[in-house]
């Protein structure tokens, strides 16, 4: 990570919840629990503890499944630790394993010796790889801090943005009373995810689900609105921009031009309205949300607006209304 640290203890601290709880806890080398993780990945090291050292991929987590304790098994039963000692000779940033399993009391003493984390889970090896990668991938993953308000509306993640006052958390507290969730208010996190995919949640999980609005104040909008009015990360997959209205300035009255904005790296459609007293910003928002999800079944509205009346033109229905007319001076 770019920003700090993660280490084991770091790991087995996580605040993770059903099915992406790792149930990990530490068994031995208690002392290593500060040694780092730097590589967001996993390494089976069957081939090392049979004594194979080449191309060993000693900086990932290694992960001990059955058929790796059976092999500690049997070098125990030969008396054979040369091999466990060689193992821990390098920097591994601990060893996890699987199914209840534990190594042998040797394998122990050696780890002890390193300082070189022990940790246990109760899941299998293929379950808690899937869980573990699905989470270092979110852990490592790039981020970025917004200021904005993310809400949930109909299924679709969506990014408030504009400047201070323009009326984003109103709106977003409008949107919350229409059925619809709040993420995020004022401090959004942002993070990328398998190179494609942006998630946003509240950079601060103690203030999270709180907004501040003018007049009233702060308020508590699970408490107002229950569990249904909160979620705690959702992808963001619109970028709307509020601002004040402009007279001088020509906006887009047809939509055919499709806009987008670069967070992370990856593009994000991105919507302005102009704001101004008597305009309803959260149905036009509701409407562009549902507007988004057509475009990604395929249907553009715009486009196939200017496909019809393109036909139209070149019809003969067209050609009549314009020859059928004579011209009057």
């Amino acid at each position: 990570m770019a920003d700090r640290v993660f280490t084991v203890l770091d790991l087995i601290d996580l605040d993770l919840k059903e099915h992406n709880s790792l149930n990990l806890r530490c068994i031995g080398g208690r002392k290593g629990l500060g040694r780092p993780i730097d590589i967001p990945d996993l390494n089976r090291p069957m081939g090392a503890i049979m004594g194979f050292f080449e191309d060993f991929a000693y900086q990932r987590i290694q992960l001990f499944g059955r058929g790796e304790v059976s092999f500690l098994r049997r070098l125990e039963d030969e008396g054979r630790t040369d091999t466990i000692r060689e193992l821990f000779n390098y920097s591994m940033p601990c060893c996890i394993f699987t199914h209840n399993l534990s190594p042998h009391n040797g394998f122990f003493d050696i780890a002890e010796n390193a300082q070189c984390p022990i940790l246990q889970t109760d899941l299998g090896s293929s379950d808690f790889s899937a869980r573990i990668m699905r989470i270092l991938s979110r852990v490592f993953s790039p981020r970025q801090i917004v200021h904005g308000v993310l809400v949930e509306v109909y299924g679709l993640g969506i990014l408030l943005q504009g400047d201070s006052g323009v009326g984003k958390s109103e709106t977003a507290l409008e949107l919350i009373h229409r059925g619809h969730r709040l993420v995020a208010d004022d401090v959004v996190e942002i993070n990328c995810i398998y190179g494609n995919i942006l998630m946003g949640a509240g950079a601060n999980k103690i203030i999270g689900h709180h907004m501040e609005i003018r007049g009233p104040g702060i308020i508590n909008i699970t408490h107002l609105f229950g569990v249904r009015a909160i979620r705690d990360r959702k992808e963001i997959q619109l970028v709307v921009e509020l601002e004040e209205w402009d007279s001088g300035k020509n906006y887009d009255r047809l939509g055919a031009e499709d806009h987008t904005v670069e967070l992370l790296g990856v593009n994000i459609p991105k919507l302005t309205i102009p704001v101004k007293p008597g305009r309803n910003v959260p149905i036009i928002i509701e409407t562009a949300a549902m507007n988004e999800r057509l475009k990604t079944m395929g249907y553009h509205a715009a486009k196939e607006f200017n496909k019809n009346i393109l036909k139209w033109i070149e019809s003969d229905a067209a050609r009549s209304v314009f020859f059928g007319h004579d011209d009057v001076i």
